[in-house]
């Protein structure tokens, strides 16, 4: 097998002689076109030989001369005339498998007769050697037209056929030459100037197309060994099919061999077309399906470039239509695509999300999931033992945990618990550990799940500024008051998003459910009791990003957007169950209306679509409300969690005035029962708190009980509530007290 640079300095051979040989005809032509009366009689054919027709002449081009198959050096002569010094057949294709040169391969691969090989040629001859364009003008007795034409090649090379002109023969319609036709000016008298690339590629260079390069996305290809097992099975079957033999055998070109890969998780399919690559030993290319562009002819153009690459390179394409936009009809993005597909050629993966409608049926269409939660589980498990395992010891307890948090615990269980809350790819997993392993090493057992789960999170949190506002938590469970019953409640929405793993996947749950993996929950209560509070609580004490909805960017006027809006939110936090909390949520969730016209069909159509993702969502969604009974009855039966927050009674008044200060604020005796007995809520609380502390700082005082009464004052009359000058007289007695959180 030779090298690449022994096959460089033979094809450079190659070229050299050809060249030589031509220039040789191009000076012959030149001496014939000066001086016509001077050129030698061709010689009477002996009278044992049949006449031979004449190899040029006015008409030798209406000769329709058939297509031999394509043979080496060595062989026949390249072009017609006298024999040319070209390297022997040996020396590229022999008993080694030494490639041939660049231009013989460029014909087998286009199926070029001799004719057309000769043209093209000539016509990379003009771009590689200088002198030839003089000689071309010169043959052609015109100083300007320095470039070749058919006339020239009919006129000077052997076996002339007017086929090679036709748009649907290869020279054409491959675009391996270009013709520039004035107007006014014949096609056969038009300047030919051969493609850039397949200059290129003839001078042994083999490089992308840069006419596609900026539409293009290299993409990484693993080996099909390093996936997970359900996902090998994908790819090998994914390369079964895309190796088989094109259809439509017997048309001039081959058809596209297209597979298409559905599913929800974009990174899944990519690793699985990237080991299908990697199989066929193909290079993978990205091209986004919106990028098409809407003008036929340019689109027309792309097909031809793509199937041309398809067949120099070993290259797959990967049309990524996840995220498609099915709107516009006969000229939307999908009729695009669907163009596309039937105009070009070779190996196409078509990532979409549902489905797509394809013009012709696929080779293979396979839905491609996520690593399961085993596989997820065992990835982990790998990570931990790449970090050196986990410590036997546990460092001190974080202040905010719980105690049945299982910290420190058991390389298994910690595996369990981040695969429980993380669904990731092996990919993505991998990230994760890198990056842990890129800080200070853990130290024990509390240290590594702590590092593990920020890098997740970090790794993980979703891009969600447009519909969604992420919650600095800061409220724990030492700041809320709420009934025994609620606060029970809270804990068990805690303790069933940690032991998601256990009942799941070790004691099979999962098995037999296909939806309802996820918690969901509903907060209902009247303004300021604590349901915002309450999911800030939650967010820290499972360690989760928390997103508060915004519905005026989520629900839309136009039909179909809310939709579109909702499974952005839903997919965006799907990978690292982020808690979602969807404020003010009758607004979102309200009872299915009665169909009246085609609004209130596709309003119902969104409430349903809301009741899938919420039951399918793998992490923590929390739904508030003012308005319980506003909310569609078929939708709360299938909340796991309903917890009512109700107006604080007096004792939990009481309790909530006894926290509403930092222990930083410099404060006076307080009388936390006579302030107990305002009726309001533990949101009013914290705002006449905060305005008594500004009130204080303003004053250069602590923060005393008549200042506090005055921003009671104030904030009742914000409520339009009368004020009850008894309830705001000087406390007395034993219950002052000095108040701190």
């Amino acid at each position: 097998m030779i090298t690449l640079e022994d096959w460089q300095a033979r094809n450079d051979a190659y070229l050299g002689a050809a060249l030589a040989d031509l220039r040789r005809r191009l000076e012959r032509a030149t001496q014939a076109a000066q001086a016509p009366a001077q050129r030698p009689a061709a010689p009477a054919p002996a009278p044992s030989e049949p006449p031979r027709a004449p190899a040029r002449g006015p008409l030798a081009f209406l000769r329709r001369s058939p297509h031999p198959t394509v043979t080496g050096p060595g062989e026949q002569p390249l072009l017609g005339g006298e024999p040319t010094p070209l390297p022997p057949e040996a020396a590229f294709d022999g008993a080694d498998g030494d490639p041939p040169p660049a231009l013989v391969m460029l014909a087998q691969r286009f199926g070029l007769s001799d004719f057309e090989r000769q043209v093209l040629l000539l016509c990379v001859a003009n771009e590689l050697d200088t002198g030839i364009a003089g000689l071309c003008a010169a043959a052609q007795r015109q100083p300007e037209r320095d470039h070749p034409s058919f006339a020239l090649a009919m006129a000077l090379l052997d076996g002339p056929a007017w086929e090679a002109l036709s748009p649907e023969r290869p020279l054409r319609y491959w675009r391996l030459v270009e013709i520039s036709q004035p107007a006014g000016r014949a096609l056969t008298a038009s300047a030919l100037r051969a493609d850039e690339r397949i200059v290129n590629f003839v001078k042994g260079l083999n490089h992308l197309d840069d006419r596609l390069a900026p539409l293009l996305v290299g993409m990484p290809r693993p080996p099909v060994e390093q996936l997970p097992t359900s996902q090998q099975a994908a790819a090998l079957a994914l390369r079964e099919a895309l190796d088989a033999p094109p259809q439509g055998a017997g048309l001039p070109w081959p058809a596209a061999r297209v597979a298409v890969l559905r599913g929800a998780h974009r990174d899944s399919k990519r690793q699985v077309a990237g080991a299908c690559a990697a199989a066929l030993d193909l290079h993978l290319y990205r091209l986004s399906a919106d990028a098409l562009n809407a003008a036929p002819q340019e689109l027309d153009t792309l097909a031809r470039l793509w199937h041309r690459e398809s067949l120099l390179l070993p290259l797959m394409l990967y049309v990524d239509a996840h995220d498609l936009d099915r709107s516009g009809g006969p000229e939307g993005a999908p009729a695009r695509l669907a163009r596309l597909l039937v105009r070009t050629g070779g190996r196409i993966i078509v990532d979409t999300r549902d489905g797509l409608v394809l013009p012709e049926p696929a080779a293979l269409t396979l839905d491609i999931a996520k690593p399961s939660a085993g596989e997820q589980r065992e990835a982990w498990r790998e990570v931990i033992e790449s970090l050196g395992g986990v410590p036997a010891e546990a460092g001190p307890a974080d202040e905010d945990d719980e105690e049945d948090d299982p910290v420190a615990t058991m390389a298994d269980d910690l595996a369990g618990q981040l695969a429980a809350q993380f669904d990731l790819s092996q990919p993505e997993i991998e990230a994760i550990g890198h990056a842990t392993a890129r800080g200070t090493p853990p130290a024990d057992a509390r240290a590594l799940k702590a590092a593990l789960w920020r890098a997740g999170m970090q790794g993980t949190r979703p891009h969600l500024e447009r519909l969604a506002q992420r919650l600095d938590a800061k409220a724990t469970w030492g700041q809320i008051v709420l009934p025994e019953a609620e606060m029970a409640q809270l804990r068990q929405i805690a303790a069933q998003v940690r032991s998601r793993s256990r009942v799941y996947d070790e004691w099979g749950f999962r098995a037999r459910m296909n939806r309802g993996l996820g918690v969901s929950a509903l907060f209902a209560g009247d303004s300021g009791t604590g349901k915002t509070m309450a999911s800030e609580v939650l967010s820290r004490a499972l360690r989760l990003d928390l997103y508060r909805i915004d519905l005026s960017a989520v629900v839309s006027k136009y039909i179909g957007e809310t939709e579109k809006n909702l499974r952005e939110v839903f997919d965006a936090a799907e990978a690292g169950g982020a808690i979602l909390l969807f404020d003010e949520a009758d607004a979102l969730f309200g009872k299915r209306s009665e169909v009246k016209d085609s609004h209130d069909r596709y309003a119902n159509i969104e409430i349903d679509y809301l009741l899938q993702r919420m039951e399918s969502y793998g992490g923590l969604a929390i739904l508030a409300t003012n308005m319980k009974s506003a909310l569609d009855p078929a939708f709360v039966r299938r909340l796991r969690f309903i917890v009512n927050f109700p107006y604080p009674s007096q004792a939990q008044r009481r309790g909530i005035w006894q926290r509403a200060f930092p222990a930083e604020t410099p404060l006076d005796a307080l009388d936390v029962d006579r302030l107990a007995r305002l009726s309001l809520s533990g949101g009013n609380i914290h705002s006449i708190a905060l305005h008594a502390a500004f009130l204080a700082a303003r004053a250069g005082t602590d923060v005393t009980m008549p200042l506090v009464l005055e921003a009671a004052r104030m904030e009742l009359r914000k409520l339009d509530r009368p004020v009850n000058e008894a309830d705001f007289r000087a406390a007395e007695g034993p219950a002052v007290q000095r108040v701190r959180a």
